[in-house]
């Protein structure tokens, strides 16, 4: 399995993504290993044949495969790279539109994780309580010191990244922690 894959230049890839659906499997596919449409359907509330649909677009663009296990209409899937990315500049139209629906996605979908972390945090561990962050920050930076600030954040999440799909690598009571970096100029809007 890749570590990244590089969606630049492929935006019906990145269009084949950007489904809320298709990113659960692919943070699934990566929690738990391969899985089956059926089983993954069972842990997602969804429909298996629904699942199996989202499976086989997300095979077509290359983001999963079949792991060559099947046993008779057990079909286990599995992840071809430990994760995607993509140039935030894209040089066409077409590639331009794919990422922008993709973001968004992407986005919405961490905001939603976000909401229900908030909404059911007072019934989690008190050390994941404690160890929860939600922080907003204004700083004043010029564009070489934001490229530098998202390099260091990202080398840092990286440091933990050979856990994604290495469940060996987990050490005991580690669980999945969504960390959503967002690093840009802040546009002021007038409040109604």
């Amino acid at each position: 399995m890749k570590d990244t894959r590089d969606l630049t230049g492929s935006p019906e890839a990145m269009h084949a993504l950007a489904h809320p659906v298709r990113l659960a499997l692919l943070d699934l596919l990566g929690r738990d290993g391969a899985l089956t449409a059926t089983q993954a359907a069972e842990l997602l509330g969804q429909l298996p044949g629904n699942v199996s649909w989202h499976l086989r677009v997300l095979a077509r663009h290359g983001f999963v495969a079949e792991t060559g296990e099947r046993r008779g209409r057990r079909r286990p899937w599995a992840l071809t790279a430990a994760g995607q990315r993509f140039d935030t500049d894209p040089v066409s139209e077409e590639e331009r539109l794919a990422a922008d629906a993709l973001l968004r996605t992407v986005v919405e979908r961490s905001f939603g994780q976000l909401r229900a972390w908030l909404a059911s945090r007072y019934l989690a561990d008190e050390q994941w309580r404690r160890a929860a962050a939600l922080s907003d920050w204004t700083l004043y930076l010029t564009p070489e010191e934001a490229e530098q600030l998202r390099k260091q954040i990202y080398d840092l999440l990286e440091a933990f990244g050979d856990r994604r799909t290495d469940p060996t690598r987990r050490p005991p009571g580690a669980r999945p922690v969504k960390a959503f970096v967002a690093i840009h100029p802040q546009q002021l809007t007038r409040l109604p």
